[in-house]
């Protein structure tokens, strides 16, 4: 029996004083900064990075357990260190595996410097197999970035870049590129983050002009196109059970949210709490059946992450899967939360009302819903016969 005690790592006091706040950056569009100085004083940065180099030492596991709390309280502020902990979470895979190359980021996140992560691109919907992005080798070894990356969180306050690019200059060319680049005059972040949910992300769109990543902070050049390096395993395993788990606790706090209301709302025709009202009863065990599916599939997927284990070529299906599930099944429970609160939830000022705009950006991260589908036909099927 697990004896992890998620309190450790996010007191309640903590969690309270993050929800608090949320309904203010969200009103407000701003980024959670003191959200952030909390989390990095409490650990929070380097749950994933081992003991003996200065971290929690937890596991991939442990780690979406501590999101789906923290996105109870603040769904935005746990996608925003969603972004930084799946730099950790590579790192680790690295790590356990024998790979060398992201001691540096397990370093910087104890000394609590901020990982973005910069690989998506408008119109890019291969995503990890190819970019848009000019890389160009320079002498030493390193690389100069050069193009426009979307959606990335945590813009204000980052201070290392994980990226990647194509170089098609190098005689081994062409080379999908994956380095770190430090906030300079090269970066010009914009302020253009201005959406339904979601907002104190801050996810703004960031413009490369011959960033730098020197060779130290160069990670992998890997031939374009579907590849099992383990940088591609690492980014895909960790993002999407990560972003599952978020999207996991937005549905738990609704769930929570309804049977608080449906126990407080009173009926005129009956005179009973709402909580009585078969038809309400109906709908938030509907939600509780739907809930009670995930956290189980995002525990089982994580901890065979940690241990190594091979799924093979159903790897991708498995998380493409797990994290379209999440943010399916997320979205109809906080469509039924709303109707079982009723028209207060409609106002802006209602929790349920801010959790039905940010339940919506799920759809938008990878793997989108043709993708999910996409990748389980052809698990299925096998491929679309040229």
């Amino acid at each position: 029996m697990s004896t992890f005690d998620p309190t450790a790592y996010l007191p309640d006091d903590l969690l309270e004083r993050i929800r608090e706040r949320a309904p203010i950056h969200d009103r407000d569009n701003t980024f959670p900064e003191q959200d952030l100085a909390e989390l990095r004083d409490a650990g929070y940065l380097a749950i994933l990075v081992p003991s003996e180099r200065g971290g929690a030492g937890l596991g991939l596991a442990e780690a979406a357990i501590l999101q789906q709390r923290l996105a109870t309280a603040a769904p935005a502020t746990a996608l925003a260190i969603n972004m930084h902990l799946v730099w950790t979470g590579v790192a680790k895979v690295f790590s356990d595996r024998g790979i060398h190359g992201l001691q540096f980021v397990q370093e910087g996140a104890v000394a609590g410097e901020v990982f973005a992560f910069g690989i998506s691109e408008g119109g890019n919907d291969l995503v990890l197999f190819a970019s848009d992005t000019d890389a160009r080798p320079v002498a030493d070894g390193g690389y100069l970035f050069t193009g426009t990356k979307i959606f990335t969180s945590l813009a204000p306050v980052w201070t290392k870049l994980g990226l990647h690019g194509l170089d098609t200059t190098s005689p081994d060319a062409p080379k999908l590129v994956f380095a770190f680049v430090e906030r300079d005059d090269a970066v010009v972040t914009g302020d253009d983050w201005d959406t339904l949910g979601m907002r104190a992300t801050q996810s703004r769109t960031t413009r490369l002009d011959g960033a730098t990543a020197d060779a130290a902070h160069v990670v992998r050049r890997i031939d374009p196109g579907p590849n099992p390096d383990p940088i591609v395993f690492g980014i895909f395993s960790v993002f999407e059970i990560l972003l599952a788990s978020v999207y996991t606790g937005v549905a738990r706090r609704a769930l929570d949210l309804a049977v608080l209301t449906a126990k407080k709302r009173k009926s005129k025709k009956t005179g009973a709490a709402y909580s009585q009202d078969p038809d309400i009863r109906w709908r938030i065990a509907d939600m509780g059946l739907a809930y009670d599916a995930l956290p189980p599939q995002i525990a089982a997927l994580a901890r065979d992450v940690d241990e190594s284990a091979d799924h093979g070529a159903r790897w991708f299906t498995l998380l493409s899967g797990v994290k379209h599930r999440a943010i399916t099944t997320a979205k109809h429970v906080v469509d039924q939360a709303m109707l079982v609160a009723g028209g207060g939830s409609y106002f802006s000022s209602n929790e349920l009302s801010r959790l039905y705009r940010d339940v919506l950006a799920g759809a938008f991260h990878p793997s989108d819903p043709e993708s999910a589908h996409a990748t389980a036909a052809s698990a299925w099927l096998g491929p679309i016969e040229s």
